[in-house]
C-alpha cells in the first residue's frame, strides 16, 4: 500500500503561541580571513523576522555556509523581537527618527493607500512588522547593519497613543 505524496506547501516557521513568522534576508556578506595557509571564507547574514501584526526582530548569523548563517540569523531574530505600535490604517502613530552610529532613518506616517516608500532594508522591516503605509528616508550611512539598527532605534522611541493617554490621565472615550 503506497502513500501518496502531498503537494501542499510547507508551513512557515511558528512561534510558541502558534503565529506564523515571515523572514527576509537583508544582507549576506562574505568574510575572508587571511591565515598562514591561505584564506578562510565564512558568511554573515542579516535577517529580519516578523509576524505582520506589529512584532518584529532582526538577527545576525555567521557560519561557514550561507544557509547555516541564515538559519542562525533567523533564530537570533526570534529571540530579539520587539512590539511596534501599528495604527488601524497600517501606519505608525507619529513621526520618528531613529539613529545608530552615523546612520539615521526618518519614518513618517502616511495616509491610506500610500504604500511603503522605503529603501530595501527598511522596506523589509516594515513588511515584516505589518506597516503598510509609511514614508521613510535613510540619512547618513547606507551600511545595511546601521540602517537596520537605526530603524529599530526609531521603533524603540515610538509611543502607543493609548499608553500616552493613560499616562496623562485622559479617558480613551474623550479622545
Amino acid at each position: 500500500m503506497a502513500i501518496a505524496a502531498s503537494n501542499e506547501p510547507k508551513a512557515a516557521p511558528q512561534d510558541q503561541a502558534g503565529g506564523e513568522y515571515k523572514d527576509q534576508v537583508i544582507y549576506v556578506g562574505r568574510v575572508t580571513k587571511v591565515v598562514k595557509g591561505g584564506k578562510n571564507f565564512s558568511f554573515s547574514a542579516l535577517v529580519v523576522v516578523g509576524d505582520g501584526k506589529g512584532k518584529v526582530g532582526f538577527g545576525l548569523g555567521k557560519a561557514l555556509e550561507v544557509p547555516s548563517a541564515i538559519k542562525k540569523g533567523i533564530e537570533s531574530a526570534k529571540r530579539n523581537m520587539i512590539k511596534v505600535p501599528v495604527t488601524a490604517n497600517g501606519t505608525l502613530p507619529h513621526p520618528v527618527t531613529g539613529r545608530f552610529g552615523s546612520g539615521s532613518v526618518l519614518m513618517k506616517p502616511a495616509p491610506e493607500g500610500t504604500g511603503i516608500i522605503a529603501g530595501a532594508a527598511v522596506r523589509a522591516i516594515m513588511e515584516a512588522a505589518g506597516v503598510h503605509n509609511i514614508l521613510t528616508k535613510s540619512l547618513g550611512s547606507s551600511n545595511p547593519h546601521n540602517v537596520v539598527r537605526a530603524t529599530f532605534a526609531g521603533f524603540e522611541d515610538l509611543m502607543d497613543p493609548y499608553t500616552v493617554m493613560s499616562d496623562r490621565g485622559i479617558d480613551q472615550s474623550e479622545a
